[in-house]
């Protein structure tokens, strides 16, 4: 996808730390890093707001929106520990991650050898697995969206490959 639908950028979303609106009324105009998240039990969920939160802090960060699984009463409950001021849009049924082209992951997204190193990776700085809840096969996204154009995604691997947080400000600066 290179551009976001109308229909989707219409659509109204609720969640965490929101203005009352639609999608697009979230991405406003500027450079918006959209992070579509695992399941709240997953360590590379965790590990991925720890290590997003730290970088959002970089000047000229752009603004983070998250998309998450759960109602916006789950949101709020498991953002508190993690992120309390972060913005996020619940999406139980995955119609905005299946929109996105957020998959569901097959086997060898969960098995192959890069999944074992980041399990290592995520356990070694204190993310582990919890309770599980949503769809545990579906896939993080991440992509850079301006207005409605998509300007950039991270193409994962496996399930535990993430990007480079810390040279998002950077490549927003070349997408400005």
């Amino acid at each position: 996808m290179d551009k976001i639908p109308s229909e989707l950028l219409a659509a109204p979303v609720r969640g965490v730390n929101l203005m009352p609106g639609s999608l697009g009324d979230q991405l406003g105009t500027e450079t918006t890093l959209l992070v579509f998240l695992r399941h709240f039990g997953c360590g590379f969920c965790k590990e991925t707001l720890a290590e997003l939160r730290a970088a959002s802090e970089t000047p000229g960060y752009p603004p983070v929106l998250l998309f998450y699984q759960g109602s916006p009463t789950e949101g709020r409950a498991f953002l508190r520990r993690q992120w309390p001021a972060v913005r996020a849009v619940s999406d139980p049924e995955l119609h905005i991650y299946e929109a996105f082209g957020v998959r569901r992951g097959r086997v060898r997204d969960f098995v192959v050898p890069g999944v074992w190193s980041a399990r290592r990776r995520a356990l070694d700085k204190g993310h582990r697995n919890g309770e599980r809840s949503g769809d545990i096969w579906r896939m993080p996204g991440v992509f850079l969206a301006r207005e409605d154009a998509i300007l950039w995604r991270h193409h994962f691997r496996h399930v535990g490959d993430h990007p480079d947080f810390g040279g998002i400000a950077e490549l927003a600066q070349v997408h400005a």
